[in-house]
């Protein structure tokens, strides 16, 4: 029988991240936080909206529509982080609350790519982390322990908004596309005492036409360009990896319409409900169906 500890554990510095909202989570680093530590939730979306005459509202509803779908972190005031996971940080669904294809090690890499130090690092999808996610906030209609409405919540993200005409092909140099993309991949650092797992986000517009088929096609290309992108990060700091996690999100958008991909991890702290019984700690021993059924999901 597989232990359910929380695969990345592996240094011994306080993580403990309540926040001091019961049914809310709430932005790393604002007052009334018991503990250090935060934790980081994946999340890739698209969102879309008929264009008006004020391409900026477009696409700030657009945008607004993204936070809203999957993963539910809407109304959040998001400030912008450079993208790492260190010492005081948790992966939810990862560290904490371990998806079950992660800790049964039921996933196959989706390709392996050789680091600077000729170690491999092998790629797996991050399907499960996306659907942890999902399970911590919940969706727009059914929400669970969402980031606290109005809050300050620091997001490593990226962005890409485009406007498809309705009439014609779309001309890139004016900002428009047949559709938008985004990625997100995290890097596990082998040594956590010492390193920091690396976030990289990506997001484009799609110009070539408007075959969804096509479109993935590049995304899965894509993939070892951003993978390559990892490397060459790790080989700046002398960081080795153990594993990368990577997911995309696309949409290809209705003529006329507006469209937003938005790739975004919020660092935060968790609700207290969402803490069974207030022990942090034993969220790292927990797979994700025993955190549901802890909290009264399931």
């Amino acid at each position: 029988m597989l232990p359910s500890y929380g695969f990345g554990q592996q240094n011994d510095f306080d993580k403990t991240a309540i926040g001091p909202f019961e049914n809310y989570c709430d932005g790393y680093g604002m007052p009334g936080a018991k503990g250090p530590g935060y934790v980081n939730v994946l999340k890739v979306s698209t969102g879309q909206v008929k264009k008006s005459n004020d391409l900026l509202i477009d696409g700030i509803v657009a945008y607004d529509r993204a936070e809203a779908k999957d993963a539910y972190i809407g109304q959040i005031n998001m400030l912008t982080a450079s993208s790492f996971n260190g010492l005081t940080g948790s992966i939810w669904g990862y560290d904490l609350a371990v998806a079950e294809e992660i800790q049964k090690k039921e996933q196959k890499p989706l390709f392996t790519i050789k680091q600077y130090d000729g170690s491999p690092l092998p790629v797996f999808d991050a399907a499960p982390l996306l659907k942890a996610g999902r399970a911590l906030f919940g969706t727009e209609k059914e929400r669970r322990f969402p980031p606290a409405p109005g809050g300050h919540v620091v997001c490593a993200n990226k962005s890409v908004v485009a406007f498809r005409p309705e009439n014609r092909r779309p001309i890139a140099e004016k900002g428009e596309a047949y559709g938008v993309w985004c990625y997100l991949a995290i890097s596990i650092a082998k040594d956590r005492k010492t390193g920091a797992s690396l976030f990289i986000e990506d997001a484009g517009p799609w110009n070539k036409n408007d075959n969804e088929q096509d479109l993935v096609r590049f995304l899965k290309e894509h993939r070892k360009i951003v993978a390559s992108s990892i490397v060459a990060c790790g080989e700046d700091q002398h960081v080795v990896y153990e594993r990368t996690y990577m997911s995309f999100a696309y949409e290809i958008m209705k003529p006329g319409y507006v469209g937003t991909a938005l790739t975004v991890t919020p660092y935060v702290v968790l609700a207290q409900k969402a803490v069974p019984e207030g022990n942090f700690k034993a969220l790292e021993k927990m797979n994700l169906a025993e955190w549901e059924k802890a909290v009264g999901f399931k």
